[in-house]
């Protein structure tokens, strides 16, 4: 067996460990090149699978960086003018993304959906390939740039988020920052009473905690699933009578 084998092996096996993935877990590819860089494909039933398996294939010794090539199968499948139609509309009516520019990437041109405020700065690019969003411009805080994922993962139809929206001035990346970011999250979600649910991160780590209905525990756990750098969500919230 050679060592790029032993590799795949080995890293295969770290994802099917974790339970929340499963021991039935089949990428349609993964190749290890020669320089430990892992390339995987595979579609996936959640958010969470898809983090949890990224995970635990990048911190598999050995694997030195991570191609993700792994996608949600959407709950409701729906085409890509339809995605557009909905994040065109997400983005446009979102109040803090009012002192930013709107455009829409489509075939190499940006289509301008709102002009920023006068003396504002900043702007949201974005396009929808097979189901991908992609972000693209700048913003003037991490938060902001965690919300756009947010906002386009609640999209109907939306495989995966690529997040590559510039903050500017760049911002150190923190468990505070990651905190307050899941807890705008849950501010905006209409489907969850934010005021009943406490949030800790450690590293990038989530924990969720209070009492909620069954569906808004649910809907709490994937708002936080939603921000971009969340590696893990542990949700500990009771389920109200």
């Amino acid at each position: 067996m050679t060592d790029i084998t032993a590799l795949h092996d080995k890293a295969l096996t770290a994802i099917r460990s974790e339970s929340r993935v499963g021991p039935h877990f089949k990428p349609a590819r993964l190749e290890i090149a020669e320089d430990g860089t892992a390339t995987i494909d595979a579609e996936v039933e959640t958010v969470a699978i898809k983090r949890l398996a990224l995970e635990r294939l990048a911190a598999t010794p050995g694997i030195t960086a991570v191609v993700d090539r792994v996608h949600v199968t959407p709950a409701v499948p729906k085409s890509d003018d339809g995605i557009l139609d909905d994040l065109r509309k997400a983005f446009y009516d979102e109040p803090s993304f009012r002192a930013l520019a709107i455009k829409e990437a489509e075939n190499n041109h940006l289509k301008l959906v709102r002009d920023a405020f006068e003396d504002a700065y900043g702007e949201i690019v974005f396009e929808v390939h097979d189901g991908v969003v992609t972000l693209n411009g700048r913003v003037p805080g991490l938060t902001t740039k965690r919300l756009a994922s947010v906002l386009a993962w609640w999209v109907p139809g939306s495989r995966d988020i690529v997040n590559g929206i510039a903050v500017d001035p760049p911002e150190e990346d923190s468990p505070d920052q990651i905190e307050e970011a899941v807890r705008v999250a849950l501010d905006k979600d209409p489907f969850v009473d934010a005021e009943q649910v406490r949030v800790g991160v450690r590293n990038r780590t989530v924990r969720l905690t209070g009492i909620l209905p069954r569906d808004a525990r649910d809907a709490a756990e994937w708002d936080a699933w939603y921000v971009f750098g969340v590696d893990d969500v542990i949700n500990e919230i009771e389920v109200s009578p």
